[in-house]
């Protein structure tokens, strides 16, 4: 399963949901869905975005978590 760690760096960086939303353009609904992990999916663009404002690589949001459940 793919994790998303958006508040971990979020946090880092001292930023909050509404500053990142108008930095990049993306909506904080949006932005809350994938902070909490419900997102089923992510455009390279939002991705793009999300790194460029602030400041980090793909990999410091994405994370790949072996689902214990498939064993």
């Amino acid at each position: 399963m793919i994790i998303v760690n958006l508040d971990v760096i979020m946090a880092k960086r001292k930023i909050s949901l509404n500053q990142l939303s108008a930095k990049t353009g993306i909506t904080t609904t949006n932005l809350s869905i994938l902070k909490t992990n419900k997102a089923k999916a992510i455009r390279f663009s939002t991705l793009e975005a999300i790194c460029k404002a602030l400041n980090c690589q793909p990999q410091d949001i994405l994370e790949y978590e072996e689902d214990k459940n498939e064993k």
